[in-house]
């Protein structure tokens, strides 16, 4: 019960954050579209992997803004717990200029944290330092997910409703726009669909609250679908 009032005090702080902070600056707003082609399982043994693909199409659903090409090479310790070591390359187009790219090495902790209300409730930990093309400083990132999600039939976890939370922190100012500080919060609300074997669909709306430079604040609002292959 302690772990679980500790995981409930984090989410209604989660949620507190996404109402309070828009409020104190100028917002923006975007549609958009994200995809994400994700193919994860065992390599040997406990030797597990993910490899994901994620076109964002923002601007209105016009064009492509960024592009993310992710993967991991991990460790089951547990069933509940897993570590890995991960690469990103993310490349943003800039209309009549060059393309920003991004490199991102990162340490990432999975969690089972138990089944409370019938559902499983996870975390994910994740340590990221993020170099740019359009500078030359070092970013560090702290994002952590809490992910919960139910059967909506009791006996039959063919559909299952989901919610996640996902806070990003900057640890350090950059040269190329980075600033300590909150980053942006992510939350979406959706469903799981079981497909054939493990695999599974994830479609729903996700909020996106991005802290920008000078006192703005970007929100985007998401249609996600993701396609998950496991082995």
């Amino acid at each position: 019960m302690p772990r679980f009032r500790t995981v409930a005090r984090t989410l209604l702080a989660f949620a507190a954050a996404s109402v309070t902070h828009p409020a104190l600056a100028e917002t923006s707003h975007d549609e958009q579209v994200w995809l994400n082609l994700t193919s994860m399982g065992s390599i040997s043994g406990n030797l597990i992997y993910f490899a994901e693909v994620q076109p964002r199409i923002g601007d209105g659903v016009s064009r492509i803004d960024p592009l993310l090409l992710r993967g991991a090479v991990g460790w089951k310790l547990s069933p509940t717990v897993s570590v890995y070591q991960g690469y990103g390359h993310i490349v943003s187009p800039v209309e009549g200029g060059r393309d920003i790219n991004e490199e991102r090495s990162f340490q990432q902790l999975n969690l089972t944290l138990g089944k409370p209300l019938g559902g499983e409730l996870t975390s994910r930990t994740r340590l990221e330092q993020r170099w740019r093309s359009d500078g030359s400083d070092v970013a560090w990132r702290m994002r952590e997910m809490l992910r919960y999600e139910k059967p909506l039939r009791p006996s039959d976890d063919a559909v299952n409703a989901l919610v996640y939370s996902e806070i990003f922190v900057a640890l350090n100012d950059t040269d190329w726009g980075a600033r300590g500080g909150f980053d942006q919060l992510r939350t979406f609300v959706g469903a799981e669909v079981g497909l054939p074997g493990t695999s599974t669909l994830e479609v729903g709306y996700l909020n996106q609250t991005i802290d920008r430079t000078g006192g703005r604040t970007q929100m985007n609002h998401v249609a996600a679908v993701a396609l998950f292959f496991r082995h």
